[in-house]
């Protein structure tokens, strides 16, 4: 809605706009692309000429329609721009020239398009991917409802800090001085950065904190939960965003290889937010050293804000946003230029330049779906506040599944029924049949037809009005 609505703006005042001028002297800075001389371009023009006289001459026989359709079309565009190069100069007048002219205005409607598509794209993929990672938290969910884990954390065990499993992980030698512990939690976030004992810790720490009576809670389905909430605010994009996009723009200047530091930095904000979270990990664990050398049970974290930047969690997401969002317009701004001015143009001289910021961009986004995510996503949890409008809703969800259940449930007990009673009425005129045959009396032998024949008689089963007895009654034909 935000990009809709930036684009109509930009439509209603792209008049406006084309008529903002500037000195010609400050145009011809700050360009992203280096300005030819006039004999440059004369010798450019000359070299164009000649390649297209050229092909004239070698293709006539079979291309000459297709390419003097294609060098027709490319002078009445280029004739266009020109046209509209010249109105916006003489609408500043001599010796000014346009801020943004009209085409250039369209150039970037097509770019804020470009660039909501490659957000987009790399929200999703980022979330993608590192919920399919987290697909293992759910097995480790099932076990911490087995006897086997029940024993293994036996509440009435007695074991040394450093000898429970938590312990070995973080409570090693590395952890003795502050550099060292960074330097460890920077190698960490590489192999196995979110292990099961730290998952089954920090779920332990979390329930006995937020929900001490419901020992049964699913932590997992709770994580997704937040995460699906994480997204909304992943994937929107802010008004500064959009004056960071402008920023970026501006300095895109020849020569001082903006695009090229800039696709650095998501990559080192991933590494620093990976980094933070696994010493944040590892704090909890020299927290339950320092507070008791002996644990009862399971070791339990102490959730805490302290251990976050400016005590806030949020802090991370806020991080992790702006780096998805900067990512994403420095792809953006490579896909948008080749795509209106071809690999060939100005934009793409070094190749080198522009294989490293690719690299860097497929390296950032693996590694923020498949680390910092999962650790954002577990280790977040483990602040103070507690998000229970997720439990709400939770319960909310298990409450219309079990109303639906029910419905259902009832639908099938009336169906039964009705088919019940079918078969009944179904039964009772069988068995009814049944005693009417059987209280039948045999026809007469045809001999004694003869000598009975006075006696042509037929049995009825006849219920008497106004009493509760049956009886049989013999009713007599007349005698022919």
């Amino acid at each position: 809605m935000l990009m809709g609505f930036v684009s109509l703006l930009l439509a209603v005042t792209q008049n406006s706009i084309s008529k903002i001028c500037i000195p010609a002297k400050i145009g011809d800075i700050m360009l992203p692309c280096r300005k030819k001389g006039a004999s440059e371009e004369k010798e450019t023009e000359d070299v164009e000429h000649f390649v297209i006289v050229n092909k004239i001459v070698t293709n006539f026989s079979a291309a000459a329609n297709g390419l003097y359709d294609e060098i027709l079309r490319q002078t009445v565009h280029r004739r266009l721009a020109e046209e509209d190069d010249a109105a916006a100069s003489d609408s500043c007048g001599d010796g000014k020239v346009a801020f943004m002219t009209k085409d250039a205005l369209h150039q970037l409607h097509i770019l804020i398009f470009v660039l909501a598509v490659m957000h987009i794209l790399y929200s999703v993929l980022t979330m993608a991917l590192g919920r399919a990672k987290m697909r293992r938290w759910e097995s480790w969910e099932e076990e911490t409802r087995t006897m086997e884990y029940q024993v293994e954390n036996d509440p009435n065990r007695f074991r040394f800090a450093r000898q429970t499993t938590f312990g070995r992980r973080h409570l090693t030698s590395c952890t003795e001085t502050s550099f060292h512990l960074w330097l460890k939690c920077f190698f960490r976030q590489f192999y196995n950065s979110v292990a099961k004992v730290d998952y089954t810790t920090m779920r332990h720490g979390f329930i006995a904190a937020h929900l001490p009576s419901r020992h049964n809670f699913d932590f997992q389905k709770y994580i997704q939960r937040s995460l699906e909430e994480d997204f909304k605010v992943m994937v929107s994009i802010s008004p500064l965003m959009w004056f960071v996009l402008a920023a970026f723009m501006l300095v895109d200047v020849y020569g001082w290889f903006v695009y090229l530091w800039l696709s650095y930095v998501p990559l080192l904000v991933v590494l620093v937010l990976g980094t933070k979270l696994e010493h944040i990990v590892a704090k909890m664990a020299l927290q339950i050293k320092e507070q008791n050398s002996v644990i009862v049970g399971t070791p339990l974290v102490r959730l805490n804000d302290d251990l976050f930047w400016f005590r806030k969690p949020r802090f991370v997401l806020v991080l992790l946003r702006y780096t998805l969002f900067v990512n994403a317009f420095e792809l953006a701004v490579f896909v948008w230029v080749t795509w209106q001015f071809s690999f060939k143009s100005c934009y793409h001289e070094n190749t080198v330049i522009i294989v490293t910021r690719i690299f860097l961009a497929v390296t950032t986004q693996i590694l923020c779906s498949y680390i910092t995510l999962p650790l954002y996503a577990l280790v977040t949890q483990m602040g103070s506040q507690f998000k229970g409008k997720i439990v709400e809703d939770q319960m909310a969800d298990i409450l219309r599944q079990w109303h639906a259940e029910v419905r259902n449930r009832r639908k099938k007990e009336q169906q039964l029924s009705q088919s019940g009673r079918s078969s009944f009425s179904i039964e009772w005129s069988a068995m009814r049949n049944s005693i009417r045959r059987a209280f039948r009396p045999a026809e007469p032998a045809e001999s004694s037809v003869h000598s009975s024949n006075r006696w042509d008689t037929r049995d009825e089963i006849v219920e008497q009005e106004g009493s509760s007895s049956r009886g049989f009654r013999r009713n007599s034909d007349a005698e022919s």
